[in-house]
């Protein structure tokens, strides 16, 4: 399993999205900055409060010129009622093969029961890689703040 570095590429993922139709990586996130988060579930406490706060960082990004996308491995169902909870205005996908996955972005996978670890990648309007942030475990992801910070410098340094 390779993992992403920064300058690479963003591999092309297609992923069902919660509402009906596709979120395409990385074409939906082109000519902006794009942030693509996977939690692990919606059960997932983590991965509540990580969502949450990109969710309310919504005006920021918006100012900056930053898309989000999310996903994880949970089924339409389960990802609707997520997005609900926490009203989430950025698209979410359902139902991320993790096997698929493992190998196109090196994130870390849970195997019983089977799941993407959490995995954060902030890309340039090119879609290359500016950061990635891989978890093996509970702890350790993408920040709102963090993310604003770097479009910042890299508008101001690029």
């Amino acid at each position: 399993m390779t993992r992403l570095e920064n300058g690479q590429t963003f591999p092309t993922l297609t992923i069902d999205a919660v509402g009906g139709g596709t979120i395409s990586l990385p074409g939906d996130l082109a000519d902006s900055f794009g942030v693509v988060l996977i939690y692990r579930g919606s059960w997932c406490p983590y991965c509540n409060a990580q969502l949450a706060a990109f969710s309310r960082a919504a005006d920021t990004f918006a100012e900056l010129g930053i898309k989000v996308i999310a996903f994880s491995v949970d089924d339409e169902a389960t990802s609707a009622a997520f997005v609900d909870k926490h009203h989430l205005a950025f698209p979410v996908g359902h139902s991320a093969d993790a096997r698929e996955i493992e190998p196109l972005l090196g994130s870390y996978v849970n195997d019983d029961p089977l799941y993407l670890q959490s995995t954060g990648f902030v890309l340039a309007p090119d879609s290359t890689v500016l950061t990635a942030v891989y978890s093996s475990g509970a702890i350790g992801r993408l920040v709102a703040d963090d993310v604003a910070g770097l479009v910042r410098y890299a508008r101001e340094h690029g």
